[in-house]
């Protein structure tokens, strides 16, 4: 009853996916999971946060009815509570879906803490504090991470929270400082500033979302200053004095040392890949700096024992980890599957405007030695976007000057995160510039920006 041909540790999108791929090339499954089902992205991140992000979006669209030509009566208001419960409904909707899944495939969930007990073997604490060990040939990692904590930020979980309490909030707080301007700290800063709190973005780099492309994120933070959130670049928290009823931060920036009062102060600096207390010394398994070493195949320094997601290097996205599990799993199953492509990874911010890329960008591309061309074009010359009230931002695209492959795609404005997909097949398929503006795009769309764009950087833009 306790064997199996695979155990993965950590239900979220790497491991359900892995088990549900194993199963479905015939292979013995189990997941071991401590919490709810699906993991940290669909239970406290990814999709409960786009259900608040929606939320915002809807109310952003309620009071600017009047520019659409209806009336809306009177001033509309969030009502926090009912926010909050939406996206936790919508959280315990897809967990309840992933339980269908792994019932379907008959993966067995064990409910508890698990830790490696060497090659082959996995012990499993249940809440009780009972313990019980799992055989298996295969055992795949996908354990996860959590919020990091800086030295200076410790998280109490009142005063100073990290992204998990910023998603059940009792009430709505008049301020917010939020530390870090990655996707997870720009999409709770805007959430919060559009349901009314004065937020204060502290970014530690030059410019808020600072992976992306130049000018993405200048384009990010003129829209988030337009909602009247104040952006702090440059700058690191120094201290909070949570001991009084407000925080009182202390900010070091360019000019000097700031103080900010604030109700609440979120710290988005990052996360924590969760490998403690698992096994993995006393098993070999070895780990570079807080991260477990792998192959392109997910295989550890230990026959048998592999590992996916958040808790190896690379990007800790869940697309990612779900991309990594397939590999991992036809792997094992003697499949002869493609490496995941690390230089095609979709990256996407759910803030509004949205800001979605895939691949180089122009700064990335010259330090690496490649000429380039690009084309951009403006969703202010768009028709969907003037229809949708929609025109700020813009699609740009890097190409590999030399046989004007498409290496980079950057888009800012609405939707966009839907439209990336299309430049990550492109990019993978060595789709040129020519073949991007010959492809004929759907009138009126936001998608034709890519086409347009693809024509800019040939000198044939029509629009542009």
């Amino acid at each position: 009853m306790n064997e199996f041909d695979l155990i993965i540790i950590g239900s979220g999108p790497g491991g359900y996916v892995a088990a549900v791929r194993a199963s479905q090339l015939g292979m013995k499954a189990a997941l071991v999971e401590k919490a709810e089902t699906g993991g940290i992205c669909l239970n406290w991140g990814c999709v409960p946060t786009k259900a608040l992000l929606k939320s915002a979006q809807v109310l952003e669209y309620a009071r600017r009815a009047a520019d659409y030509g209806i009336n809306a009566g009177e001033a509309p208001a969030p009502d926090f509570g009912a926010v909050i419960a939406r996206s936790r409904g919508v959280a315990d909707m897809m967990s309840k879906g992933v339980q269908y899944l792994l019932k379907k495939y008959n993966v067995p969930v064990i409910s508890g803490f698990g830790r490696l007990k060497g090659a082959g073997a996995v012990e499993v604490e249940a809440a009780d504090g009972t313990k019980e060990i799992y055989n298996a040939k295969h055992i795949i990692l996908a354990t996860g991470a959590r919020s990091r904590e800086l030295p200076n930020l410790r998280q109490d979980g009142k005063k100073i929270i990290g992204y998990r309490e910023a998603m059940t909030l009792p009430s709505l707080p008049e301020s917010m400082v939020v530390v870090g301007s990655g996707a997870i700290g720009s999409e709770f800063a805007g959430f919060y500033r559009t349901m009314g709190t004065e937020v204060t973005l502290v970014e530690f780099m030059p410019r808020i979302l600072p992976i992306e492309d130049e000018e993405v994120s200048r384009t990010m933070e003129r829209s988030f200053k337009k909602a009247k959130m104040k952006v702090m670049v440059n700058s690191t928290v120094e201290k909070v004095d949570t001991t009084g009823e407000k925080c009182i931060v202390t900010i070091k920036t360019p000019r000097g040392d700031v103080t900010v009062e604030a109700d609440i102060v979120l710290s988005a600096v990052g996360i924590t890949p969760n490998i403690e207390g698992i096994g993995l010394e006393e098993a070999g398994v070895k780990t570079e700096k807080g991260r477990v070493v792998v192959d392109e195949f997910y295989r550890t320094s230990v026959s048998g024992i592999y590992a996916i997601g958040d808790i190896i290097p690379g990007p800790a996205l869940a697309h990612v980890a779900s991309a990594e599990a397939i590999v991992c799993v036809e792997k094992i199953a003697g499949k002869n599957p493609h490496p995941v492509d690390y230089c095609n990874i979709p990256g996407c911010t759910y803030t509004t405007p949205e800001a979605a890329s895939c691949g180089m960008t122009e700064e990335a591309a010259k330090a690496a030695g490649i000429e380039t061309k690009t084309g951009k074009f403006m969703f202010m010359a768009s028709g969907k976007a003037s229809a949708a009230g929609a025109r700020e931002g813009f699609v740009k695209l890097v190409f590999n000057a030399a046989d004007d492959r498409l290496i980079g795609g950057h888009l800012i404005g609405m939707n966009v995160t839907e439209m990336i997909s299309s430049l990550v097949v492109a990019h993978k398929m060595g789709a040129t510039a020519h073949d991007l503006k010959n492809s004929i795009h759907p009138h009126p769309t936001m998608s034709e920006g890519i086409m347009e764009a693809a024509a800019a950087a040939l000198g044939e833009a029509i629009h542009g």
